[in-house]
């Protein structure tokens, strides 16, 4: 049997609606502002053999890498998962991202077969580690940044055991519970399909892929650029360069990172899984965006990531940053390289970080990714204030982040004129001051503030970003800090952040 194309996006539609229905459920029912208010959590189905089905359209660095999760959760378990099970892992060296994204896998079975899995990832703002919000600006190995878990089954002891670990046991505990009702929903839901085709759809996926592929002119073009430095003591404020070259063969393309330089000591080095989902973002965002995501269209797709590079690390390199800063840089020198390609379909380069804000004080951990500019591109210009790449989440609206937590936000604006110039300017950044109402732990885990994102076309370059610590507010002690640091703040301290701007597009 085979589906007609109308009856094919109906099923499509249907299995996507599924995998945003989890993603409801997760957020509603999630405890901390992270998840609840930011979205910061991510959720798909996979069919019975692992691969890709549907995802929602969440977090780019969480959907591209999940896959492995599954995939590690099968080596782990093969066959012995049943109903009501859930898989829970981290371990970014077996299918997970950072420790802070937890991931939870569970088999849908029907009759006693295997129709697929749900699966959903949640970041987790404290996991314990050496500092709050565990991604320790000064870690060079993965056993400080927290609780790390392979591939487990969850249960009462492995939870209590995540709990312990925690600076925030009962935030952890909602979070969690949030995790296993959107699985418990998921699984529930895909068991209605088990008489589908679910093969046509990944099938799909793949006859799209190739087609748009083989749109492409043959060739090969290369592409570098750099993260500013890998840590915050004084030996690793130097850059790291990441390189790719993209290589096109009738309906096949390769990624190939060789050149990239080695994993550092520090904590900005990505594992393999994250390096794989930047490159889909990069790929889809250019080809075609309406390209479903599963794992069918990327079976014509090979990346080649050297191992015990900062695109493919090996245990114990911190990973910390990987995630959230590694990705943004990945996904910029794939873009660069298929503007070359395909110059009309390729915007300047955006603000290339998540400028990664991470408090606690007594009881509490705040996290935080702060937007930026957009860059410019070939129809319009880049927004202002948003989060670009491989993040996707919201910000805490302030109302929900001074009930939450004992902080004031001073300033919160868009950073006019931050955006590179162009026939189609880059967005601008942010500004933000943000008042300590108690003693605290800051740990800031930023990019683009040595190098600039890149105009395209002869547009010009976005503003680098800055980071500033103004003690008890006076103006005229502020201090500008690294890009990278673990400090400690006094109450009435400010915290400044200004991020970066877009590139832009086009000669102004």
């Amino acid at each position: 049997m085979s589906l007609d194309p109308a009856a094919l996006q109906v099923l499509v539609s249907r299995l996507t609606g599924v995998a945003e229905e989890m993603g409801a459920v997760l957020r509603r029912s999630a405890f901390s502002p992270n998840i609840k208010e930011r979205a910061d959590c991510s959720a798909a189905l996979f069919t019975a053999t692992g691969e890709l089905l549907v995802q929602a359209e969440h977090i780019p660095v969480h959907l591209g890498s999940m896959p492995a999760s599954v995939t590690a959760a099968l080596e782990a378990f093969g066959d012995r998962l049943g109903p009501g099970d859930q898989v829970v892992l981290n371990d970014p060296f077996a299918g997970g991202t950072h420790l802070n994204d937890i991931t939870l896998v569970a088999p849908c079975v029907v009759d006693g077969r295997l129709v697929g899995f749900a699966a959903n990832r949640a970041h987790h703002a404290d996991v314990g580690g050496a500092a709050p919000g565990s991604i320790p600006a000064d870690a060079v190995e993965i056993y400080q940044e927290g609780l790390r878990i392979p591939p487990t089954l969850l249960d009462d002891g492995l939870r209590g055991l995540i709990l312990a670990n925690s600076r925030t046991p009962a935030e952890r505990a909602g979070d969690l519970d949030a995790q296993v009702g959107a699985n418990a929903l998921g699984v529930e839901r895909l068991a209605a399909f088990a008489d589908e085709l679910l093969d046509e759809v990944i099938d799909y996926g793949e006859r799209r892929m190739r087609a748009a592929l083989a749109e492409l002119p043959d060739g090969r073009w290369t592409f570098a650029d750099v993260v500013d430095s890998t840590g915050a003591a004084d030996d690793q404020q130097t850059s790291a360069r990441i390189q790719v070259a993209v290589e096109v063969q009738g309906d096949r393309v390769r990624f190939d990172f060789d050149g990239t330089d080695s994993q550092r000591r520090g904590n900005v080095n990505a594992v393999e899984a994250v390096t794989v989902s930047s490159v889909a973002f990069a790929l889809r965002a250019v080809l075609d965006p309406t390209i479903p995501a599963n794992g069918g269209a990327f079976r014509a797709v090979e990346v080649a990531a050297p191992a015990g590079s900062i695109v493919a690390a090996l245990p114990p390199a911190a990973v910390g940053a990987g995630n959230v800063e590694v990705s943004q840089r990945v996904a910029d020198v794939c873009l660069g390289a298929l503007a070359q390609m395909v110059p009309g379909r390729v915007g300047a380069a955006s603000q290339g970080t998540m400028n990664n804000l991470l408090i606690g004080g007594t009881g509490w951990v705040y996290y935080e990714t702060v937007g930026g500019g957009q860059g410019g591109s070939p129809w319009h210009p880049g927004m202002s204030g948003v989060h670009t790449a491989m993040t996707n989440t919201k910000n805490t609206p302030i109302e929900a982040l001074e009930r939450a937590f004992p902080m004031r936000v001073l300033r919160y604006r868009l950073r006019r004129e931050s955006g590179g110039s162009g026939l189609h300017s880059g967005g601008d950044g942010i500004e933000r001051d943000l008042q300590m109402l108690e003693d605290v732990t800051v740990s800031l885990i930023t990019e683009r503030r040595v190098s600039q994102p890149w105009g395209l076309a002869g547009g010009g370059p976005g503003a680098v970003g800055e980071n500033w610590l103004v003690p008890g507010g006076d103006e005229t002690r502020a201090e500008r800090l690294p890009d990278k640091c673990t400090l400690r703040l006094q109450s009435g301290d400010v915290l400044r952040m200004l991020t970066p701007g877009g590139g832009g597009w086009g000669t102004p």
